[in-house]
């Protein structure tokens, strides 16, 4: 984790290396499918492969960029992909199936089995060559929905999951965003409780549905969850408010992401402290809207 967050993959996939040469034989006791491991280390070259989806939707989001590097050495690919991703990932590049991922053994003949994750250390990817062409996935443009002329058009996002508070922010905090000029803001959260915000909701159960609405907005401001990668998929400018310490996919000390083109990074200074990164956001969008009013 500490070689990922510098940046430095090729020193994470010796580490990956030697904890895959002495991975323990198969006793019946299988850890959380996240956590399981299924490649062995072999090649997959002319093989058969069965990519599995065993992490979370945003993850599932970031990662699929890498199928059409696994399928110029595979003879055939085949993701094993959340329910929930299957419209948005129809047509794909890189895989010539799509099954829905279920907790049961999937009915696909393969020669080889690989979790979407290990894909980073089973192709040697270094922070320089990360696929980063966006979009890489596709959404219909949304029906008009917002007036026009009402301001800058700004979707957020405050809450992530239940299994990582830490990287949801409480909604009170977010009252110094309320009383900015020149700004018509969209709630994207899902499920939201409350708001500090007065915001047009914009949420979507359906994938495909909110990456067309989504694809309305001019800035996404959001937490560490799916929203963000999504947004980062499709192109669309996206500020990212993370904690500290953040996920190694975010490194330290940048403010862009080799993942992402379209995104910048705000991050936390001292560990909790959500009220200072607000201030330096609201001060950012107050620059932002100036600027779009001047020229």
């Amino acid at each position: 984790m500490q070689a990922m967050r510098r940046g430095d993959f090729a020193a994470a996939w010796a580490i990956s290396d030697a904890i895959l040469q002495q991975q323990a034989p198969d006793s019946g006791k299988r850890p959380p499918r996240h956590l399981q491991r299924l490649w062995d280390g072999r090649p997959l070259a002319g093989k058969r492969v069965l990519v599995h989806c065993y992490h979370g939707l945003g993850d599932t989001v970031q990662f699929v960029r890498l199928l059409p590097l696994l399928r110029a050495q595979a003879r055939h690919v085949t993701l094993w992909v959340q329910p929930a991703l299957l419209g948005l990932l129809h047509g794909i590049a890189g895989s010539d199936q799509l099954l829905p991922l279920h907790d049961g053994e999937p009915r696909s003949e393969r020669d080889a089995d690989i979790e979407l994750m290990e894909l980073p250390h089973y192709l040697r990817l270094t922070c320089a060559d990360i696929p980063a062409n966006v979009p890489y996935l596709e959404a219909p443009l949304p029906p008009r929905i917002l007036v026009p002329g009402q301001g800058l058009r700004v979707g957020i996002v405050w809450r992530t999951g239940d299994w990582d508070l830490s990287r949801s922010i409480p909604p009170a905090l977010l009252k110094p965003l309320a009383g900015l000029r020149g700004i018509q803001w969209v709630s994207l959260q899902w499920k939201a409780r409350a708001s500090a915000l007065p915001a047009l909701d914009f949420a979507r159960d359906d994938l495909c549905e909110q990456a067309s609405a989504m694809r309305e907005l001019d800035l996404i401001v959001c937490v560490d969850t799916l929203i963000a990668h999504l947004a980062g998929a499709l192109a669309l400018p996206t500020w990212l408010l993370l904690p500290e310490p953040c996920d190694w996919r975010w490194m330290i000390g940048r403010e862009d992401s080799p993942w992402y083109p379209t995104m910048r990074l705000f991050r936390q200074t001292h560990r909790g402290d959500w009220s200072g990164l607000i201030e330096t956001v609201a001060r950012a969008l107050s620059a932002l809207v100036a600027s779009r009013a001047s020229s």
